[in-house]
Formats: C-alpha cells, sequence, structure tokens
C-alpha cells in the first residue's frame, strides 16, 4: 500500500476503483489518522492545480503517474530498499512545487493576450433590415459570442469594408482562426481607411497570442503617434522588452 499511495489516490479520486477497493480505501481514511491526512493534502493540492492551471495540468499529473507507476513497479520488481511512506509523499510534493514555480516564472515573462483584448463594440446597423447576416454577427460580437458572430461573418458575400473586415478579424483571433484573421487585417491595414492603424494593432495581438513576441514587436513599432492605439502600443512594447 505503501508503494502504491499516489496511484491508490488518484485512482480513488476518479472513480476508478472496484467497490471492494473503495469500501477497503473509506475504511482506512476513517480509522488512520496518518493516511487521511496525507490524502487531504493530496487532493488539496490537486484542487489548487485544477483551478489554477488546465491543460499542463493535465500533461503534468499524466506523467507524473506514468513516472510513478513506472517507479513503484521497478522498485518492486528488484526488491529495492524500502522507502518509507513519508519520504515517498514528500517527494512527490516537491515535484508538484517545482512545476508550480516554473510556471509562475513562464507566466510572467511575457505579457498575456488577455490584458490587452478589450474590444470595442461594433455597430454596423442598427435593425435586421437589409443583411441580417451583418446583424446577426455584430449582435453576436457585442455578447461575446465569437464562434457565433465569426460564423455569421462568414455568411456575408462581398465583404469588402473594412470595418466589417476588421471586426471579422477580431472574432477570428478570439475563435484562434489566426491565418484567415492576418489576410483580412492586412489588407485592412494596407488600405486608407479610418481602421487601418487598428488593424495593425490586432495583427500585434494576434502575435502575441500566439506568443511570437518577435512578430508582435515588428507590428507595434508600426503604429504611429497619431493612431488612438499608440499609448497601448507603446506600453505592449514595453513590457514585451
Amino acid at each position: 500500500m505503501q508503494e502504491e499511495l499516489y496511484i491508490a489516490f488518484e485512482n480513488y479520486l476518479n472513480n476508478e476503483m472496484t467497490l471492494e477497493q473503495k469500501n477497503a480505501f473509506e475504511n482506512q481514511l476513517q480509522n488512520d489518522e496518518d493516511f487521511k491526512k496525507q490524502f487531504e493534502l493530496y487532493k488539496e493540492t490537486n484542487s489548487f492545480l485544477e483551478v489554477k492551471f488546465s491543460k499542463e495540468t493535465s500533461d503534468f499529473k499524466e506523467n507524473l503517474k506514468s513516472i510513478s507507476e513506472n517507479h513503484f513497479a521497478n522498485s518492486t520488481k528488484k526488491k529495492s530498499k524500502v522507502i518509507s511512506l513519508q519520504s515517498k509523499w514528500f517527494a512527490i510534493a516537491a515535484m508538484l512545487v517545482v512545476f508550480i514555480g516554473v510556471w509562475y516564472l513562464n507566466q510572467g515573462t511575457n505579457p498575456s493576450y488577455s490584458d490587452y483584448n478589450f474590444h470595442n463594440e461594433a455597430h454596423f446597423v442598427e435593425r435586421s433590415e437589409g443583411n441580417p447576416d451583418l446583424k446577426a454577427a455584430q449582435d453576436y460580437f457585442n455578447a461575446k459570442d465569437y464562434q457565433k458572430s465569426s460564423e455569421s461573418f462568414a455568411k456575408i458575400d462581398n465583404l469588402t469594408n473594412p470595418e466589417v473586415q476588421l471586426f471579422y478579424a477580431i472574432s477570428l483571433i478570439e475563435t484562434d482562426k489566426y491565418s484567415k484573421a492576418k489576410i483580412l487585417l492586412e489588407n485592412v491595414s494596407q488600405g486608407n481607411s479610418v481602421y487601418k492603424e487598428e488593424a495593425i494593432w490586432y495583427l500585434a495581438l494576434s502575435s502575441l497570442k500566439q506568443r511570437k513576441y518577435d512578430e508582435s514587436k515588428k507590428y507595434l513599432k508600426q503604429i504611429t503617434e497619431d493612431s488612438e492605439k499608440y499609448s497601448s502600443a507603446q506600453k505592449l512594447l514595453n513590457d514585451l522588452e
């Protein structure tokens, strides 16, 4: 039981035990105070990771579980020196602490897209008369339903209006469709509309979201002092450098 503690905790939390195993596990929780404390500590750590991290946590836990299973299996086969329950648990806890520290360090290195994705509301049409798809795209965008917004934009024929292209591109960035967004934004940025530099700003934000930091800086440096995005661009540049 000592060697399979971590796997037992995982199996119990994931409801992967047989009824007999579950009853035995819960009986030990009630009668073994040390076992209960170890389990509660593990559960709290597990909950913390699930709240703070998403895919990284899942990948890390899978790797850790695989390492633990292999380690325990090899230890049993070789009949090596038995390591105490407490030592094994603190080894696992130490690995979790290292993971958390690395994650925080990485997060603090560069700014995040979510720090800058504050979008103006779209106001193309007042009523649904004329082009219901455009009205739907506008309303979904303002409701922050970017998936449905981008789907509505895609139904519009002859989409040549720079303002509409800009908001369509923003919806695409929000739904991680970067290549199509880039085509639209570059088209607007190469024109002479009032949305020219705003399109460059979103090219920079799209690169930021993809963690293409050098590319993002390249676009930010193209934004002129006359643009309303200039101060934001300078701040982001400063954060990136």
